[in-house]
């Protein structure tokens, strides 16, 4: 048989030539083949399993909403029970704590300084600032530790002209901290 013979019972479905290197139509490896096969029905044994079984598996999004709801009960307990132990009294006593009321400075200077001023004035510069001073006698929701308290977590009623909510930012002591501090400025 000569080589010309040869290269006419070679089958050749489709010439391909490319830097001199010929490439013929070939059987993929067998470990290839069974590993695709394997993936189709690892797919299907999944996608059974998560979208069509009665056992209900969690996607991300439910997962991550279930965590954020936990922790936002967690919060609502804490601020709840933190509620109950806490009356006027409670909070006068913890201004007086050096403690609770550097925690509420810096609290305090991290979130409020930027409309009520670092001096409590409301003013920078000599520039009036959104807040309004919380360091004279005036109140504009009632001037009572729990009052106050109840302003920074729940925000002014009026949302266009006050204060925003800072109970989805602080935690209940946090917030407790910083009426510790507000009220370190005015002793009686």
């Amino acid at each position: 048989m000569s080589q010309s013979d040869d290269s006419k019972n070679k089958i050749v479905i489709r010439e391909h030539v490319f830097d001199g290197i010929e490439e013929y139509d070939q059987n993929l490896p067998n470990w290839w083949l069974f590993t695709f096969y394997i993936m189709i029905v690892y797919f299907i044994f999944a996608w059974v399993a998560y979208y069509q079984s009665p056992f209900h598996i969690q996607n991300d999004h439910e997962h991550l909403d279930s965590q954020l709801a936990a922790i936002e009960e967690k919060k609502n307990k804490e601020l709840e029970s933190m509620m109950a132990t806490l009356n006027d009294d409670s909070l006068r006593e913890m201004s007086l704590d050096a403690a609770h009321v550097a925690a509420g400075k810096a609290i305090f200077d991290t979130k409020c300084v930027a409309c009520h001023g670092a001096d409590l004035s409301a003013t920078m510069s000599g520039l009036k600032l959104p807040g309004v001073p919380l360091n004279d006698a005036e109140w504009l929701y009632g001037g009572e530790p729990l009052n106050i308290m109840g302003t920074i977590t729940n925000g002014s009623p009026d949302v266009t002209k006050g204060m925003i909510a800072w109970k989805s930012q602080l935690g209940p002591a946090e917030i407790a901290q910083v009426v510790a501090y507000i009220l370190s400025y005015h002793k009686t």
